[in-house]
């Protein structure tokens, strides 16, 4: 089932999330349709706060950009992170653009760590530490942003932001012009 992506504006979105149970009620669905949203929406991750949902989930699935850039196999990942936390952000901080289902139309360069060390639980909620690097480090410290309140936008310079404020109100209406289901925060 296709889930609505919660639009910059929404309190949820800006608060830490909740961790959860093993018995969390259809927990299995929430990842199959987070995927499934992901994928219309053309992402390469979404975090469950961006559906609505102020709990600690997010998904990645970096395999497909490997398609697209013909790289070798394996380079990607495709899982789900329940109740992660980031154990360490290390070696040298890199640029790229970056942006965000709950942020249509805005791309900015964000400079994070090139590697990340993360404990979580996977679906089975056996709990996993790993450390990925590069784009799969990247993906994964954005979305973990998502669980902790912390959007891409938040980590511009100042200027930078100031000058995104007439989008981010737009965006915050509802005033979106993208391919897959959204939802704007009603006061």
């Amino acid at each position: 089932m296709l889930l609505p992506v919660t639009l910059y504006g929404d309190p949820v979105l800006k608060r830490k999330a909740d961790e959860i149970a093993a018995d969390y009620p259809n927990l299995k669905d929430m990842i199959k349709n987070m995927f499934q949203t992901m994928y219309v929406a053309s992402g390469v991750g979404i975090a469950a706060p961006q559906v609505g949902v102020s709990i600690r989930v997010f998904v990645v699935d970096t395999m497909q950009l490997d398609v697209k850039r013909k790289s070798s196999p394996n380079t990607g990942i495709k899982k789900a992170f329940i109740n992660a936390t980031i154990l360490e952000e290390t070696g040298e901080e890199w640029k790229y653009e970056e942006g965000c289902l709950s942020i249509p139309g805005i791309r900015e360069d964000v400079y994070r760590n090139a590697q990340v060390k993360i404990k979580y639980f996977d679906e089975e909620f056996n709990e996993i530490i790993e450390t990925y690097d590069g784009i799969n480090a990247r993906v994964i410290q954005h979305e973990y942003d998502h669980i902790e309140g912390i959007l891409f936008t938040d980590k511009l310079k100042p200027l930078k932001r100031k000058l995104l404020i007439p989008k981010l109100n737009k965006i915050a209406r509802g005033e979106v012009d993208v391919d897959y289901r959204v939802k704007a925060y009603k006061k």
